[in-house]
């Protein structure tokens, strides 16, 4: 049964404010970025690479309201996002967050036991300087700290504002991210929930067992850190016995290992942006029409128009403070690992628990096809 907790029991042991940006490793960032341009919405705002003065790789950042996405592609094969790719495919490789210092949050970690990334890192230009420092977390991913107050270009030194031909989408009004899933081996789950307490203070506020989280052949536990701020949320799954595979032990053979699951991206009107995302191409998660049978019963009445909801496939979930409204992309790559979620909330901090039966079967749907079920 799930356990939810709005107190907060944890320490700050260093300002978190929000994320700065999640940079993912692409094998091909230019063609990657037409893609979340069209598909997502996203528009061109700063790049590096050998025309900038950076040799070994390229980067583009792409932005949308207070969601900024950092695409970057290796030029050699000796370079670290070379051998990233060829384990995980394209994938997140960060998750970083602003700093007003980062060199004390990055020894704060180090000092509670976080291993380093890369130490502490300067840079300037004309604009000012620049700092940056790195640790690990789960997997081959890693949290970025960046100290941007002394530096006044368009993204950091060594980039330049992006400029790319326009291209026709409709625009889907995502405005910020609303939390980051990663997946963790089975009986791990629990050490980086202590990771999370231990190296950033955050507090764990719902707890998901695989009661709340199954179908008949599969199952999953997860537990949501959070910052003091409620900013951060990071909730962690692990894979639970079941009689078949589940679709978290599909995604660490896939991804070879342990990583971000899924992004959630928030939005204040969701009939509106699932249908300009179903427009742009996105392909969601099927939700069969027997789900909506008993959806007036079981959240209550809504503002929006259910009609519409059921024709776009949107999930609805009521809990104590509220009700959100969610909807799941299928896989953005074809490796069956990164994927997208949309959500809009309604006064709820929750995270969709009376749907996830919905859910699940409909991953499984997509799991059989792919034969991993």
């Amino acid at each position: 049964m799930a356990i939810i907790t709005t107190d907060w029991t944890g320490t700050e042991y260093f300002p978190i404010t929000d994320l700065a940006y999640v940079e993912f490793y692409t094998g091909n960032a230019k063609q990657v970025v037409h893609f979340y341009r069209t598909a997502f919405g996203f528009t061109p705002y700063a790049y590096a690479g050998p025309e900038t003065g950076v040799f070994d790789k390229v980067s583009y950042v792409l932005k949308q309201n207070k969601i900024y996405f950092v695409f970057t592609t290796p030029l050699k094969s000796d370079h670290y996002a070379s051998q990233w790719l060829k384990k995980h495919g394209d994938g997140v490789r960060d998750i970083a967050f602003h700093s007003e210092d980062a060199v004390f949050a990055y020894e704060s970690c180090l000092s509670r036991d976080a291993e380093s990334a890369y130490e502490p890192t300067r840079s300037g230009d004309d604009l000012g300087n620049y700092m940056k420092a790195g640790i690990k977390t789960y997997g081959d991913t890693i949290h970025s700290f960046v100290e941007t107050k002394n530096y006044k270009g368009i993204w950091a030194p060594g980039f330049v504002e992006l400029d790319m031909p326009e291209v026709n989408f409709d625009d889907p009004g995502l405005l910020l991210i609303d939390h980051i899933v990663g997946n963790v081996e089975e009986g791990k789950m629990n050490e980086w929930r202590d990771y999370y307490e231990r190296v950033f203070g955050f507090t764990n506020f719902v707890v998901f067992d695989e009661n709340d989280i199954s179908t008949k052949y599969s199952s999953l536990k997860s537990r949501v850190m959070r910052s003091k701020n409620w900013k951060v949320k990071f909730p962690i799954n692990e894979p639970a016995s079941g009689l078949k595979k589940s679709q978290i032990e599909e995604y660490l053979d896939f991804n070879e290992g342990p990583g971000v699951q899924h992004i959630a991206l928030l939005t204040d009107d969701i009939i509106k942006t699932i249908t300009a995302l179903r427009n742009n191409g996105v392909e969601f998660l099927f939700v069969p029409d027997s789900y909506y049978g008993e959806l007036p019963s079981r959240v209550g009445q809504i503002q929006e128009d259910l009609n519409k909801i059921q024709d776009l496939g949107i999930l609805v979930d009521r809990d104590e403070e509220g009700y959100l409204l969610q909807l799941f992309s299928k896989p953005v790559e074809d490796r069956p690992t990164l994927f997208f979620e949309i959500i809009q909330r309604k006064g709820s901090r929750g995270f969709g628990q009376g749907n996830f039966q919905a859910l699940f079967e409909s991953i499984e749907i997509e799991q059989e096809k792919r034969g991993n079920l």
